[in-house]
């Protein structure tokens, strides 16, 4: 929710603005875009690796939870 709110404040602040830097503005906004959606990939990963190490048996079921809570801790869409 917080994303959604920074998202439509840059939006705002871009409509307000002269056409170079407004530019400039929104290519940061749309690259940290894609970087933050690189990351959530990444963690999305990671708790496939979780889970695929607890079907396997080779984590138990306390580790499983501190590390899919932990995953969860650092995605950005909570």
């Amino acid at each position: 929710m917080k994303s959604l709110a920074l998202v439509v404040a840059c939006v705002a602040l871009l409509t307000g603005c002269s056409s170079s830097v407004g530019s400039g503005l929104l290519g940061g906004v749309l690259g940290a875009g894609a970087a933050g959606g690189s990351y959530e990939y990444h963690l999305k990963r990671q708790k496939e690796r979780v889970e695929q190490d607890f079907k396997a048996e080779k984590i138990d079921q306390k580790e499983y939870e501190i590390r899919k809570d932990q995953i969860s801790r650092d995605s950005l869409l909570q």
